[in-house]
């Protein structure tokens, strides 16, 4: 039992708990225009220790992912397709400061660990990221 999990017995792994199938486009027809698939250690049995996770974001024409936290790790994301506009607010001991930026597709934006922060898609067509965490399950 290791991180909340229970760990497999090594001598009886096999591919599939490595293995995650279905990372292809999210349904974005909700009120946000946005969908999150998480692919962390609930999804893959295998990231158990490993301290990695990642989410598709996929975003309708004006889409939004919004304000949320990850108090158990940091956000790295890249845009594939569209653009969008990002953020997050600094601590209390930074003055709270907002910091944003405009994201095309090739563009890479970190968030800190634990930090509010959101995704807007402010592109004319759909939008698609990906996100990488530095926590097998990095919790919203």
């Amino acid at each position: 039992f290791v991180n909340g999990k229970f760990c497999k017995d090594p001598k009886l792994a096999n591919a599939d708990d490595f293995f995650f199938q279905g990372l292809g486009p999210g349904n974005t027809s909700n009120p946000l225009g946005s969908k999150v698939t998480p692919v962390a250690v609930n999804e893959i049995l295998g990231l158990n220790t490993l301290g990695i996770s990642l989410a598709r974001i996929d975003f309708a024409p004006k889409g939004l992912n919004p304000p949320h936290t990850h108090p158990r790790g940091t956000e790295i994301l890249v845009v594939l397709e569209g653009t969008l506009y990002v953020g997050f607010v600094s601590s209390n001991q930074d003055n709270n400061r907002l910091f944003t930026k405009v994201l095309n597709k090739g563009d890479v934006f970190v968030f800190p660990i634990g930090l509010i922060h959101f995704q807007l898609n402010v592109g004319y067509g759909e939008a698609v990221a990906i996100a990488g965490l530095s926590s097998q399950n990095p919790g919203v």
